[in-house]
């Protein structure tokens, strides 16, 4: 039992060691599909994205591996257009009624109003997911829409990235494989938990590195198209210049404005009487006094 228990922890020891140098060279052992999560509506999105790409790429003797190549490559399309549009309500539910009829969906939408004094204006973003092969058709219906101020687009070559996912996710199954073995084998309790401790932290990077993988395969699928909507700023209405008033308007003006100086005139001398009643009867009262008592002297 003892050189049993021997033999599981050393195959442990050298499962370890091994897994630790099969990250590196798992790329050449990259072809292998049958866990890569990929579907086969993906791939196929993914081949004829790719082949409309680089298909003229390889006319002059190429063969057929050159166009194998090419098909297989993961490429990742992201597009940003500006436009100024009248209505961007209206604009808004015209693209998505498009990323809709193009077999997307539109992922963000954020709007602001914006005023100036009684003027207002909408600006926004709309963020178009849209699948990889109709990218050109739906980028060019969207500048359509409205005014192009700039349009921008790029891609992005993962076919490396995804080839070591997959050939890191075919070692950690395999890895994973190797420890279930062992861990149904193991009859020492150190080695139990040691196996079982490798065995979790598999498993963990096994989900991480497949939840990095599905990213970026729905990266490539679904390209991605960033949408900036403007309204125009209204005018504001130029001011009125004072010799453009007509005679007579500029008559009747001067005589309402010469109302008014005396209404407040009254109303002023209304307010300010009471003040003045108050303020200015007993110094009227001690000078009326002063000026008895200086005439009887005299």
């Amino acid at each position: 039992m003892a050189r049993r228990n021997r033999s599981v922890t050393v195959l442990l020891v050298a499962l370890v060691l091994l897994a630790g140098c099969g990250g590196s060279a798992g790329g050449a052992d990259a072809g292998g599909g049958g866990d890569s999560g990929l579907t086969e509506a993906s791939m196929a999105e993914e081949r004829a994205v790719d082949a409309q790409a680089d298909g003229g790429d390889g006319g002059d003797g190429g063969g057929d591996g050159a166009a194998a190549s090419a098909t297989s490559r993961s490429i990742i399309r992201t597009g940003t257009v500006e436009l100024r549009v009248d209505d961007y309500e209206r604009s808004r539910s015209n693209l998505t009624a498009l990323v809709e009829s193009q077999g997307g969906y539109v992922g963000e939408s954020a709007q602001q109003v914006r005023g100036d004094d009684d003027a207002t204006w909408t600006e926004g973003r709309v963020v178009l997911r849209v699948p990889a092969e109709n990218f050109s058709t739906t980028m060019a219906a969207i500048e359509r829409e409205g005014t192009v101020r700039a349009s921008r687009t790029s891609t992005q070559d993962v076919t490396e990235q995804v080839v070591d996912l997959e050939a890191r996710l075919e070692n950690l199954r395999a890895e994973r494989e190797r420890l279930r073995t062992l861990y149904a084998e193991a009859n020492d309790t150190e080695d139990v938990l040691a196996v079982e401790r490798r065995l979790s932290e598999v498993q963990t990077e096994i989900e991480r590195t497949e939840a990095e993988l599905q990213n970026i395969q729905r990266r490539v699928a679904y390209s991605t198209i960033t949408v900036e909507l403007t309204e125009p700023r209204p005018d504001r209405p130029a001011p009125d210049r004072w010799y453009d008033t007509s005679v007579v308007a500029a008559f009747l003006e001067s005589v309402e404005g010469v109302g008014v100086v005396l209404r407040a005139t009254v109303v002023a001398a209304a307010f300010v009487a009471p003040y003045l009643l108050v303020f200015l009867t007993p110094f009227a009262v001690v000078g009326g006094l002063l000026y008895r008592y200086r005439h009887r002297i005299l």
